[in-house]
């Protein structure tokens, strides 16, 4: 029933997917997305909010009424620098520098949207009782727009949330994610001739080199775990016969756990403070975005495992495989093995020597669901979604094996018939997990109580109270 419901809308929701593909937009920027997604879903008689959680480019879509609240999470947001032909085995941006979707959410907020018109069909229908409610998330992207949501309250009286991501093979996903806060490190100096009177000058710059130093002396005293990157944002200027007397550096600091975050966070403003003293400039802290750690809920990850083993992985033609080697060719071993590594933390180390075969370019198998401990090296946002409403999500295979997120080569194949085949199963296993939550209420009740289990201790968002979304 659920597949002929998605079939139904399916040259829709595909030809939606690829108009995202072709407007890429970068974080809170997502205009052009959030309006064509949004204006779709009221055409087919959803109820519309635009701008919520205070963000122009979110939106909510309700139809149904009553409990229970089930809550599909779509993303749109694209990635600075990945422009790139559609179906290509070579590097050929459309524009220079421009942006691509780099990381499939124009396949993400689009399954969503399918999911969510099958469930609205079979409301309807009367099959079943309650709402349905899309999410339109942008700026998951560097920006943690489903945090700032969460803050102003979006998600209140959603019972139950489903999302997932597209990837290079298919699983539930079962492992947690890092936490992070990403902050911008300003120092004020003031300017000289460098060769004239360097003694008048304080450097900016150098401020900017000595807290990165410290930084790096730094990383051998925090957890193994935790992850801190950085960027120069602002050097000072391009002559460098004038001393600097203003840079700027980005700092994004991650670890299992938000309280772990903001232990490091405090050692590196101490550095930062360090290489102020020692340069004899200013510094001040302008914090960007946060994001809390993702908590599995092994009840519905136990249903969406169900799911994606009744619709089964997707098939391909003579065409599609053929041009699947070709893209294969561009992936390295490294990038192989990288990808079995982490689809075996889903599995918890389970997986089958079956799941990869050279001579094919996709992944053979789903990977087996196994309630494990393992974390993600990367951070969602989804994060914050999951402390206050029991989530669960899972991946699809939408590119050949070993595709690295943000990537050329996933941009290029966002755009193909193979992609729009792990869209469409994502849409069923996305409908039909919902489905089988609003029919089960003992199953709600289950997730809920495992979530109040997890978070003992409550939820605190990560965000400043007065901090807003910000477009860098």
């Amino acid at each position: 029933m659920i597949s002929s419901l998605i079939e139904l809308n399916s040259e829709e929701i595909l030809k939606l997917s690829d108009k995202i593909w072709e407007n890429p937009e970068t974080r809170f920027q997502e205009f052009k997305s959030a309006e064509i997604l949004s204006n779709f879903l009221e055409e087919k008689g959803f109820v519309v909010e635009r701008g919520v959680g205070n963000i122009p480019t979110a939106f909510t879509a309700t139809f149904g009424t009553g409990a229970p609240v089930i809550g599909i999470l779509g993303e749109y947001d694209a990635l600075s620098g990945l422009s790139q032909t559609a179906a290509s085995d070579i590097r050929q941006p459309i524009i220079e520098n421009g942006n691509g979707h780099g990381c499939g959410h124009n396949l993400l907020g689009t399954a969503g949207i399918s999911a969510v018109l099958a469930i609205k069909d079979l409301i309807e229908q009367g099959k079943i009782k309650g709402t349905i409610k899309y999410f339109g998330c942008p700026g998951e992207e560097g920006g943690s727009g489903k945090t700032f949501m969460v803050r102003e309250g979006v998600f209140n009286g959603v019972d139950i949330a489903l999302t997932w991501h597209p990837n290079s093979y298919t699983g539930v996903w079962s492992f947690s994610s890092l936490a992070n806060y990403q902050v911008y490190f300003s120092f004020e100096g003031k300017a000289a001739h460098a060769a004239n009177s360097p003694h008048l000058g304080r450097s900016a710059l150098d401020a900017v080199e000595l807290m990165n130093v410290g930084v790096n002396y730094l990383r051998e005293h925090i957890i193994p775990e935790a992850k801190v990157h950085y960027a120069i944002t602002n050097t000072g200027g391009l002559s460098p016969n004038v001393v600097q007397s203003n840079a700027e550096v980005l700092y994004l600091i991650r670890a299992p756990h938000i309280d772990e975050v903001e232990s490091i966070y405090q050692r590196v403003i101490d550095i930062a403070k360090g290489a102020a003293l020692m340069t004899g400039t200013k510094m001040s802290i302008k914090f960007n975005k946060a994001c809390s750690n993702y908590i599995p809920n092994d009840s519905l990850n136990k249903v969406l495992y169900e799911k994606l083993k009744e619709y089964g992985l997707p098939t391909y033609t003579n065409e599609e495989l053929e041009y699947a080697k070709k893209m294969s060719n561009t992936i390295t071993p490294e990038e192989i093995d990288t990808a079995i590594s982490d689809a075996k933390k889903l599995s918890d180390y389970t997986l089958q020597e079956t799941f990869y075969n050279p001579e094919n370019p996709f992944f053979e198998e789903i990977i087996p669901y196994v309630n494990g401990h393992e974390v993600m090296p990367g951070s969602s946002d989804v994060g914050d979604v999951s402390w206050v409403i029991p989530t669960a999500q899972f991946f699809t295979t939408c590119f050949v094996a070993g595709t690295p997120l943000h990537t050329w080569q996933l941009v290029s194949q966002g755009k193909t018939s193979i992609a729009h085949k792990g869209l469409i199963y994502a849409a069923q296993v996305l409908a039909s997990s919902a489905v089988e939550v609003f029919n089960n209420q003992e199953l709600i009740e289950q997730a809920k109580a495992e979530l109040k289990k997890q978070v003992k201790s409550g939820y605190k968002c990560p965000l400043p109270s007065d901090l807003q979304p910000s477009t860098i």
